[in-house]
């Protein structure tokens, strides 16, 4: 892999093994950004001077392949490692490779069964092989379902398309070798570097997997009249879901501390830590009780003074207020009383599908499907779909995710597949959602004495309407990559092949971030062309519009407006401001002030009006009057420094919530009592409290939250009996003892769990038959876990 080359499309040389390894540090990175537990990899070098590998050391004869990186979760240190790899001289067999990477996978999956296995082979095709008895390997690979990957360096490929001239007899032979071992498997491919880059380096979509919410779908009054209603128990997903970028997070550089010795002060060792907010609360005593408190004051020099006024206060005794005129009204609970609902989809009437407006479809999208465990079910929704369907309506719908929450208007919509019906339901607008704007009308002008105008320069002529329809007919975009096989014209735009450039942009450039040194001297690459596929209008749209454009121009006298020159002024101001810039609240010039010239910290004021008021004032009673009002702009006013609700607070503690969980590391207990006051999150929130309590547990220093940890299990562990999810803690609480008993585990931590005994152990089927449950655990079994 020393061989040097010239990448397509770049002029920079580098190794085959440089740009090989690209393919892997995208690869590895991806794993990274998902930050999924299960992702994990290893390296194993073949062709190395050292011999480093477990099949050697017990049968020997597999020299030159070194397990450079054991498989575990990738991080950044997996990246820089990869960087300090060099090419070699010394030759190594991929297949011996092949069966170190099969074995180490194998005892390291020894217990994980149901992971999907793969392995990469990245290779020149240069290195000599010896096949014999190859046929066993393809049997085993079978037998453990492991998908092989052949990436080769200057391999053919028809589809690409690439062929490499002059090749030598070696590499032709170990190509074609390749092929048939990967033909021999189950999952097999080979392919070329150019291509497999090419690949790795597109837009990748992330899937998301929605969980089913169970809800009530209702027809009828129910109550009142239960014979002529029906209610059927559906499930609800998302369709639809904003997509956003991953946030970025602030970091500082952490202050050293007193007594820390400088080892070397050359060396620049600089420690960054992530940047959290923190809220604190005070009130000012300094102003009289009773009187109002919404202004700030800004007008005190002395800030010791200001701080001894000031009492800090908890938050646990505060309560929320409202804002209602000049007062507050507290709210002791935080809310006042809710509207009483009912949790359910209530269908309110139907209406033609012509008269829906989609302009007023807010918010997203979500599928209502049947209980899939339910077939009476799936045929009642089966029955209203297809009547909705042959009628052509939609039906108006009001949900309430919860008893006692707000209740949304929607519609929804029937949706047949290929096996199965369904509702697409659709939040829609109250009045008070609802904006209506007034425009005056671009072909009726009429003036105040109600006369009709039929020319004039904001009515377009005759000239400028054909102009503009041409321009549109040139920039339609229906038909322009040709005909289907029915004869419909091909949409230009996809929405499968549409990627949002502020997520996959920012991805890119986190990717090359986090393995370039200087960004400043080797900034991020281009985007991918498939990110800007649909930003910028076909070429040959645009070459068919260029006549219509300049007809446009000549018919509506476009011309380019030369930009402002901002002229300087002597006052240090840069921008020129009108002379009344600062009355247009008064309309009217102030006059002379008596007194003391304004502090520095007043609202400031402009020079003109600052000329203004050192004029005399006229004598009159209009002056009077004019004097009177003066203080509005100059008169200094005291600030008072209780926030207002228009102001923005300080946000609160960063919950730690990784992507895609509803629990976060912060406060564990209390976002899992909160979401699961919520309701149909149960099986969710179970799954991310066990996550968090096994992160937490096996961080550095976590022996300060062993006791909050424990308080989490134990809540729990009652939700899992209660709500028969009796499987998740059974097998949260094994994979934790698992985990705390390995070598770089919390055994302190198992050992705190073991003295609660059996109220903390595995819930037996005993404990669980009492509420209706099932459990694989008898009794016995689960007081063993629990002794130590």
């Amino acid at each position: 892999m020393g061989a040097t080359r010239s990448p397509p499309g770049e002029k920079t040389e580098m190794t085959n093994l440089e740009w090989a390894l690209q393919f892997v540090k995208l690869k590895i990175q991806e794993m990274i950004f998902n930050g999924r537990k299960t992702d994990q990899c290893g390296v194993i070098l073949f062709g190395s001077e050292e011999t480093d590998n477990i099949v050697h050391e017990k049968n020997g004869g597999y020299e030159n392949v070194a397990e450079y990186i054991p498989i575990a979760q990738p991080n950044a240190t997996t990246l820089a490692k990869l960087d300090a790899l060099q090419p070699s001289q010394t030759s190594g067999d991929p297949i011996d490779a092949l069966i170190v990477g099969i074995e180490t996978q194998d005892i390291n999956l020894e217990k994980k069964r149901t992971w999907s296995r793969k392995i990469i082979i990245l290779t020149d095709g240069q290195s000599p092989m010896e096949i014999e008895d190859w046929e066993a390997t393809v049997i085993k690979m079978n037998a453990l379902h492991i998908s092989l990957t052949v990436i080769g360096i200057d391999f053919d490929d028809d589809e690409f398309p690439f062929h490499e001239e002059e090749k030598s007899s070696i590499k032709v032979e170990n190509e074609a070798f390749y092929h048939k071992l990967t033909s021999a498997l189950d999952n097999g491919l080979v392919g070329t570097c150019a291509f497999a880059l090419q690949e790795i380096a597109k837009p990748d979509i992330k899937q998301t997997k929605s969980a089913l919410m169970g809800t009530v779908l209702r027809l009828g009054d129910v109550d009142v009249r239960p014979e002529e209603a029906i209610e059927i128990l559906v499930k609800a997903s998302k369709c639809t879901a904003l997509a956003r970028p991953k946030s970025w997070k602030k970091f500082g550089p952490r202050e050293k501390a007193g007594d820390q010795m400088e080892v070397d002060e050359e060396e620049d060792n600089t420690v960054f830590a992530q940047l959290k907010m923190r809220t604190e609360y005070y009130i000012d005593r300094s102003v009289p009780e009773g009187e109002e408190q919404n202004k700030m004051d800004t007008g005190s020099d002395d800030e010791e003074d200001k701080d001894k006024n000031l009492a800090k206060v908890e938050k646990e005794q505060l309560i929320r207020g409202f804002k209602y005129g000049s007062t507050y009204v507290p709210c002791s609970d935080g809310q006042f009383l809710r509207l009483h609902t009912r949790k359910g989809i209530d269908i309110c009437g139907f209406f033609h599908t012509k008269n829906f407006r989609r302009e007023l479809a807010m918010g997203e999208v979500q599928y209502i499907w049947a209980d899939p465990g339910s077939p009476q079910q799936q045929v009642a929704l089966s029955s209203i779909v297809q009547a909705m369907y042959e009628k052509g309506v939609l039906a108006i719908a009001r949900w309430v995710s919860k008893d006692g929450m707000d209740p949304k208007m929607g519609v929804l919509s029937p949706s047949i597949f290929e096996n199965i019906d369904c509702l697409l339901w659709v939040q829609m607008p109250f009045a008070d959602d609802v904006r209506k704007y007034t425009f005056s009308s671009l072909e009726n002008l009429v003036s105040k004495s109600g006369e009709k105008f039929t020319k004039h320069p904001y009515i377009p002529t005759e000239e400028q309407l054909d102009a503009m329809d041409k321009f549109v007919d040139a920039m339609d975009l229906s038909g322009l990559d040709g005909e289907d096989d029915e004869g419909h014209p091909i949409s230009w735009y996809d929405t499968r092949q549409s990627y949002n450039p502020a997520i996959h942009r920012t991805k890119q450039a986190l990717f090359h971030s986090a393995i370039v040194n200087d960004i400043a001297s080797n900034p991020p690459p281009p985007p991918h062309p498939e990110i800007l596929k649909y930003i910028k209008p076909p070429r040959r749209v645009l070459k068919d519009s260029r006549e219509a454009v300049a007809e446009c121009k000549a018919a509506f006298k476009v011309k380019e407006v030369p930009k402002k020159v901002v002229k300087a002024r002597n006052d240090g101001h840069v921008c020129a401001r009108d002379e009344d810039e600062d009355m247009l609240l008064l309309d009217k010039k102030p006059a002379a002030r008596k007194g003391k010239e304004p502090a520095a910290s007043q609202v400031p004021v402009s020079p003109a009006l600052a000329r203004a008021a050192e004029k005399p004032a006229d004598s009159g009673s209009e002056t009077e009057e004019e004097s009177d009002q003066e203080p509005l702009l100059l008169e200094k006013r005291p600030f008072n420094a209780l926030p207002t609700p228009e102001r923005s607070m300080s946000p609160d503690v960063d919950p730690g919530r990784a992507p895609g969980r509803i629990i976060g590391s912060t406060y564990p207990l209390r976002d899992f009592k909160t979401n699961l006051a919520q309701g149909d999150v149960v099986t969710k929130a179970v799954e991310d409290m066990g996550a968090v309590i096994k992160e937490v547990v096996l961080k550095p220093f976590a022996s300060r939250r062993h006791k909050e940890m424990i308080d989490s299990m134990i809540a729990m562990r009652d939700t899992c009996l209660k709500e028969d999810e009796i499987d998740a803690w059974n097998a949260f609480l094994r994979d934790l003892k698992e985990s705390c008993l390995e070598e770089s585990g919390n055994p302190e931590f198992w050992q705190e769990v073991q003295k609660l005994g059996r109220s903390i152990s595995l819930i037996s089927q005993p404990e669980a038959k009492k509420l209706g449950g099932r459990s694989e655990f008898s009794e016995s079994a689960s007081e063993a876990v629990s002794r130590p």
